[in-house]
């Protein structure tokens, strides 16, 4: 169907499109056409358009798969994308446990991502400093320098200005920031140890890390120390483990502490298993001390373990 054989007719608002079928036109899908003539936007996209309404042909809702006709009239009511909403403000409550004209360090529930990206566009930490501290708008990601997975509860730092920020990256790179975290993982490891494995993409498994012919590999350390051993009710033997970063991989511990055979508790991806009390990876940022920006000094905080890790420490059957 050439393309003069379509009209793109004026427009009538921001968001609207319409477009005129030439009576010369050969008949097409209606997805099909309009990914040619909206090349900016995805056919899955444009799809999801007309799935959901947003699309008519001859002021009745459309189909996916309609076919087009001459003389046809269709009007696209442009959505905005997921990820037009990434670095909007959201009224997300926080715990904030402590806050300087620097910084903000922030008790992150488990559940709650960090910084927007593929498939959690919106309903982030990011959204939610934003809300609260507005001049964040003006600091690159808002002020993060370093994430904590979803599923991972605990603490975390937020500069509240340039200067902060690259004076705490400057710390992590230098692995003077100290992150400490409690995991409870499947069997009974040395009493403690220290592994030095660079951590890459899995090729085989997109959304894992490994230390198996990764790729683009980074240099990763972590010590760890067993707290105590105990049994599940099932009999089977788990470990409280704490164990500190030098290096902040994404994925570290997790990928790590399954390197040595002792995968995270509910955590699935890296071999360990879900239980009715563990439906995430047991994983705690219990600690974090770091240089204060301005005056130079060590400031320190530390966070309880979250309710779920705690009411699960108390099934296990402590030696």
């Amino acid at each position: 169907m050439p393309d003069t054989d379509i009209a793109k007719e004026s427009l009538d608002a921001a968001d609207e499109q319409r477009f005129l079928i030439g009576f010369k036109a050969t008949p097409e899908r209606l997805d099909k056409a309009l990914a040619r003539l909206m090349p900016e936007h995805s056919r899955t996209r444009i799809q999801g358009w007309i799935e959901d309404g947003h699309v008519t042909v001859n002021e009745r809702q459309a189909q996916v798969r309609q076919t087009l006709l001459p003389g046809d009239r269709i009007v696209v009511r442009v959505q905005p994308s997921a990820e037009s909403s990434a670095f909007l403000p959201e009224d997300i409550p926080l715990a904030v446990v402590a806050e300087s004209p620097d910084w903000i360090v922030i008790d992150k529930p488990a559940g709650l991502v960090t910084h927007p990206g593929a498939g959690n566009w919106s309903g982030t930490l990011l959204n939610g400093l934003l809300h609260r501290y507005p001049e964040l708008s003006m600091v690159a990601r808002a002020g993060i320098v370093h994430r904590l997975d979803k599923d991972t509860s605990g603490l975390l730092v937020v500069a509240r200005n340039e200067t902060a920020q690259t004076h705490l990256v400057r710390q992590l790179q230098a692995h003077t920031v100290l992150r400490e975290y409690v995991a409870l993982v499947h069997g009974h490891p040395p009493a403690d140890g220290r592994v030095d494995a660079p951590i890459g993409r899995d090729p085989r498994v997109p959304v894992r890390m490994t230390t198996q012919n990764p790729v683009a590999p980074k240099a990763a350390v972590t010590h760890y120390s067993v707290q105590r051993r105990g049994l599940l009710p099932d009999g089977r033997r788990v470990s409280e483990v704490v164990c500190r970063l030098e290096t902040g991989r994404t994925h570290q511990i997790r990928v790590h502490m399954g390197s040595l055979g002792h995968p995270l508790v509910g955590d699935t991806l890296y071999g360990g298993s879900e239980l009715p009390q563990a439906k995430r990876q047991m994983l705690h940022a219990r600690r974090l001390s770091f240089q204060d920006p301005s005056s130079n000094e060590t400031v320190s905080f530390e966070s309880e373990l979250a309710g779920d890790l705690q009411a699960f420490c108390q099934e296990i059957e402590w030696a």
